[in-house]
């Protein structure tokens, strides 16, 4: 057969994307399904070893699959879904943080739906994105033809559908809001089950992003209650927690049912890992829950907030068996690893930081000398080089560049070997140094992502205080909405891509649960919120050079503003005043007004 030469041209804001991938086929490529847990630690599983927990279908997918056991990813959410989605560390992508602007990947990223899509494959999202909400960088501008998905990074935060409870929420289809029945994780694996049936006579490329387990600890009664007792006892810290597990569990097994019944599972590329080390599921002094012997949590540089779980199987292909692989592999390897397995070429161009596991996998070569780094910082300005940072090279662990550890012989991290190996010290930190000068000069490293306005592809364009640059700590729930919470992150980053007037409509609410800028929207009948009143007297914000502002008249549901904007990146600054007081507006809202 002759080699099918698939390319993908993207044409961004007027910037034109060079072709992906040359990919030859010669038969039906293998689909892959990667399933990705929220805030799930290494230690919160059966296999192993968590004393409590039952995850027997997961359990059992453990026992017949290939495992890497020492797989590290990012320690919180979205750095580690950008990594995942483009082969890049976060601070070559610019999505290191889960807030504050920097949650959101830079346009000219390609990610690794993209490359499938070039290369012929039906692609798919099914759960929480976490790596923007507004074009460029929704997941239906990034490769994936069907998505379902919540907002933000979690279901109920204030940039997520008002309401939304775990239950019987409203989430996006292709970007439009659809009411669905049941509890979130049902929802996505049924979502997924749907798009498989509907085209599996083609390879397919589904990415399953859970939200699960990640708070607000919210699950039926029936899959907590086997754990009360342990947490009544203070062997645990939250039943619910064990309780959204085991459901994801039982979740997991039903779908591997079903692919077993569509003759899908030997010839489909399985992976079943996490996103950062748990929350809940052990505390820092060791004295609840279990971590698999490691010291740290979620956010922490330490191994129990970067070392997940990582469960591989296609059967067809030999990658099965029960298998341990010890070698050291990252978020960062997916994209080369997956599309060298499905005989897809990637272009130089893609600039990956990642390496080609295959080999590995096919046991071919078992040794990869590589240092893999962990950068990360909870502000939108970058990372620093040194401090904040782990640097990971066989067994070393390098933490700030100044606390040294040997993780298999220490693995709870309590003996600094620093003055004892200062060779390796200095050539970890020179790894670390010719990475960060490299990607230091990337405009992804130094420039705020940017939400387009004036696009046809989104006419209306939704921001939060959520997302919003500043010095504060981050406003990100419902209830802090409610209760009216304030701090003065109040910046956004934008693009003009057409000249005009536009319309920028500054709220109190959100517009699908609405009330006035002094009052209360009615009581929501899923939500039981503290409301409170604010009572700011003007709107004043600073866009393209001009600054507009308005007073507020109590009772209206929105200060709109018209302005001319010339094309362009600029900053959107919105503010309520209050008594001399200014704190950011909580969500604004920007249309492009045709011309009469």
């Amino acid at each position: 057969m002759i080699p099918i030469i698939h390319s993908l041209i993207l044409a961004i804001g007027g910037i034109i994307l060079i072709p992906l991938i040359v990919s030859g086929q010669t038969k039906k490529q293998p689909n892959v399904i990667l399933i990705l847990t929220d805030d799930q630690g290494i230690g919160d599983l059966g296999c192993h070893g968590n004393p409590w927990l039952k995850t027997p279908n997961i359990d059992k997918f453990y026992a017949s699959s290939v495992r890497f056991t020492d797989f590290h990813v990012s320690p919180l959410c979205t750095p580690t879904r950008a990594a995942i989605m483009t082969g890049q560390y976060p601070v070559h992508n610019g999505a290191w943080a889960t807030y504050k602007g920097r949650d959101a990947l830079s346009k000219n990223t390609t990610t690794i739906a993209e490359v499938f899509q070039s290369a012929g494959y039906k692609t798919a999202l099914f759960g929480k994105w976490h790596l923007g909400d507004n074009y460029p960088v929704r997941p239906t501008d990034k490769g994936f033809e069907h998505v379902v998905q919540h907002h933000a990074g979690g279901i109920g935060e204030l940039s997520d559908h008002w309401g939304n409870t775990y239950f019987d929420d409203v989430y996006y289809v292709n970007n439009k809001p659809q009411q669905f029945e049941g509890y979130c994780t049902d929802v996505w694996f049924d979502e997924t089950m749907k798009f498989i049936e509907k085209n599996q006579d083609k390879p397919f490329f589904i990415y399953l992003p859970l939200n699960a387990p990640h708070d607000p600890l919210i699950v039926a009664e029936k899959y907590a209650k086997p754990y009360q007792k342990y947490q009544e006892n203070n062997e645990i810290i939250d039943a619910n927690l064990y309780g959204m597990i085991a459901n994801i569990d039982e979740n997991f097994g039903r779908f591997q049912k079903f692919l077993k019944k569509h003759k899908l599972e030997e010839n489909t590329i399985i992976i079943y890992m996490s996103d950062n080390g748990t929350r809940f599921g052990y505390s820092p002094d060791g004295k609840k829950g279990y971590n698999y012997n490691l010291r740290g949590i979620k956010g922490a540089k330490l191994e129990g907030g970067h070392r997940v779980p990582f469960f591989m199987q296609w059967a067809s292909a030999g990658i099965k068996g029960g298998k341990d692989i010890p070698t050291l592999a990252a978020h960062v390897d997916l994209l080369p690893t997956l599309a060298n397995l499905c005989n897809i070429s990637l272009a130089d161009s893609l600039k990956l930081d990642g390496v080609d596991l295959s080999p590995v996998l096919k046991e071919k070569d078992t040794k990869i000398e590589r240092s893999v780094f962990v950068h990360h910082r909870q502000d939108w300005r970058p990372p620093t080089a040194v401090q904040g940072t782990c640097v990971l090279q066989n067994d070393w662990r390098l933490i700030n560049g100044k606390q040294l550890y040997d993780i298999k012989k220490d693995p709870l991290q309590k003996k600094n070997l620093a003055q004892d190996h200062p060779s390796v010290i200095t050539q970890l930190l020179e790894d670390n140094q010719t990475f960060y000068q490299k990607i230091k000069k990337e405009k992804t490293f130094s420039e705020m992502p940017s939400t387009i306005i004036g696009s046809p592809i989104q006419n209306e364009v939704t921001l939060t205080i959520q997302h919003a640059i500043g010095e504060d700590k981050g406003i990100w729930k419902c209830e802090q909405v409610a209760e009216g919470s304030k701090n003065k992150n109040n910046t956004h980053a934008l693009e003009v891509v057409k000249q005009g007037m536009y319309k920028i409509s500054c709220r109190r609410w959100p517009k699908e649960w609405s009330g006035p800028l002094h009052g209360k929207p009615e009581q929501h009948p899923k939500h039981r919120f503290e409301y409170d009143v604010i009572k700011p007297e003007l709107v004043r914000i600073k866009i393209g050079n001009q600054i507009h502002e308005k007073e507020v008249n109590a009772q209206e549901e929105e200060v709109a503003f018209t302005v001319y904007l010339e094309k362009g990146k600029t900053l959107l600054v919105n503010d309520f005043v209050e008594k001399g007081d200014k704190y950011g507006v909580y969500y604004t809202y920007i249309s492009y007004l045709p011309p009469n």
